[in-house]
Order: structure tokens, then sequence, then C-alpha cells
């Protein structure tokens, strides 16, 4: 193999071991400056945007074990999004920004070795945040005992007598 062709490989392999997940885009009709842009929201979330040659990514998912991209995956141009903890927050940047800018178009994604379709993705962009998320499953916990508590309590005082009037 050529050094050339080793190191654009290398390159991507080293992108694609920044997180579990890569996200991979068609940015054909992304301009110079919307790629800054995207870059600087992503940036929040500390991901990453590159430019890839498809067979590069193809040979460096393979030596990464992660799952086969199809053909249709790999057409036209291909950047990959890698970088960060939060996936569905990096999810929900794309998603803003396609819709912002309707140039940015999401291929598909692999999320713990599993590919995820574009319409998956969409979806988990759509998800609370983290955070809320948690809250939420907290405050379903929180309720439910204090319910059991007050059936509890009521169940105690129908059962004892009324203490007589002093």
């Amino acid at each position: 193999m050529r050094a050339e062709k080793q190191y654009l490989i290398s390159e991507v392999d080293t992108h694609l071991k920044k997180s579990n997940y890569v996200i991979l885009t068609n940015f054909a009709k992304v301009t110079v400056a919307d790629t800054a842009e995207l870059r600087k929201r992503l940036a929040a979330e500390k991901a990453e945007f590159h430019v890839v040659k498809n067979s590069s990514l193809r040979v460096a998912a393979k030596t990464l074990g992660l799952p086969e991209f199809d053909a249709a995956a790999l057409a036209g141009p291909t950047a990959i999004v890698v970088g960060g903890k939060n996936s569905a927050g990096v999810a929900k940047i794309l998603k803003k920004f396609f819709e912002e800018k309707q140039k940015l178009e999401l291929k598909l994604g692999v999320m713990d070795k599993k590919i995820v379709s574009a319409a998956d993705l969409s979806k988990i962009a759509d998800l609370p945040p983290f955070d809320a998320l948690r809250a939420q499953f907290l405050g379903l916990l929180t309720s439910n005992a204090a319910a059991f508590v007050r059936v509890l309590d009521a169940k105690v005082k129908k059962e004892q007598p009324a203490a007589p009037a002093a």
C-alpha cells in the first residue's frame, strides 16, 4: 500500500477512535463558511467534523470492527462527525443545522458498533437532553413513593380510633 494511502487510512482510524459513535453526512452543498459554523457548534459537545475519502473510511472502519457500510452510504462526498460523549446532543446540532441551512444530509450513524439509520438519528435528536430525562425519571420515582406513603398514612389514620377531645 502506498504511503499516502496508508496515511489517509490511519488519519481516519484516529478520528474513528475518538468516540463510540460516528455519524456519516453528505456535505455536497456545504460552503466553507457553513463548515466553520458547524464545527463551532459541534465544539460545544466536543465533537469534530472531518471530510474523509470513502475508501479510507471503509478500510479504517473494517479494521476497527465497525459494521460494513452499504454502497449508498458511501456514495458521493462524505464527512464524519465523531468525538464527545453526548451522541444525542451531536444529533440535535446536526438536525438543527440541516433545518436552518438545508444543505447537510445525514446518511447514517454507527453507535456502539450498530448501524443507525438517518431516520433513527432524527428521532434521537428529538429526545430531551439526558439531564431532563434523568429529572423526569426521578420525578416519577418520587411521586409514586409519595403517593404510596399517603395511602399508608390514610390507612393508619382510618384504623386508629379518634382521640377524645380534651
